[in-house]
């Protein structure tokens, strides 16, 4: 199997609902070796499984991304199980929105601790090793909600536009040693709006995804079409969301 994908060693955060486990299943369908990570245990443990029984290779890890030493230990894991890491997929990400005035400012930390700090651990876990080899490729999964700012959606959209930038500037310094892409969703069918703990706002994005959402297989096929690219060319940016979504 040579579709650029087949073989390669894969680390997916936040793999257990969603578009991570929807990338999970897709890359190891065409070959992959993943890795899957999240901190419910069980769920990962079911999806593996299903994706080994489907003649797949997978492997897991309950990891809670706010830890450095957790995410560290997850590349390591990928390492020492299939003898190299080829691409960290930093996924798991989570939103709180109130207007700024409220001070929600334990959801702010919550934000910055996983979808900033998480990803910069993804990173930091994987860059020695792709140092060490030669190569490797980070995908950060990023948000339309940093392209488009509203309100109630401030510390969220900061968090993913500080990754956006982090992404440029990271690219710009591999010098060609490791790749670099950032994707963007829109409204995805996933759990992630039901973990808003705004009332009122995860009901109104509730029904807005419920309308709208794409699928989170459209996501994994941009994961897999930046994967799948000749190591020498290096998609920077997927923006991909539902036509109908303002």
């Amino acid at each position: 199997m040579n579709n650029g994908i087949a073989g390669k060693v894969i680390v997916i955060t936040g793999a257990s609902s969603g578009i991570g486990q929807a990338t999970a299943e897709l890359l190891a369908a065409r070959g992959a070796k993943v890795v899957l990570a999240a901190r419910r245990t069980e769920r990962l443990e079911t999806i593996s499984a299903e994706i080994n029984q489907s003649g797949g290779i997978a492997e897991f890890a309950q990891v809670d991304v706010t830890s450095r030493n957790e995410v560290k230990n997850l590349a390591d894991f990928a390492v020492k199980t299939f003898g190299r890491l080829d691409v960290m997929i930093n996924n798991a990400g989570v939103a709180q929105l109130y207007p700024m005035e409220d001070l929600d400012v334990d959801g702010w930390e919550q934000m910055i601790d996983v979808n900033l700090k998480g990803t910069l651990y993804g990173i930091a876990a994987a860059l020695p090793i792709f140092k060490q080899q030669g190569s490797g490729h980070i995908i950060n999964i990023i948000s339309t909600a940093g392209i488009t700012i509203v309100p109630q959606m401030g510390v969220y959209a900061g968090t993913k536009n500080a990754v956006r930038t982090i992404d440029e500037a990271l690219r710009q310094e591999s010098a060609g040693s490791w790749r670099v892409t950032g994707i963007s969703p829109g409204y995805v069918k996933s759990e992630f709006v039901s973990n808003i703990k705004n009332e009122a706002l995860r009901n109104a994005n509730q029904q807005k995804a419920d309308e709208i959402s794409i699928p989170a297989s459209a996501i994994a096929e941009a994961v897999a079409y930046a994967i799948a690219q000749p190591d020498n060319v290096d998609i920077g940016d997927i923006v991909i969301r539902p036509t109908v979504q303002g």
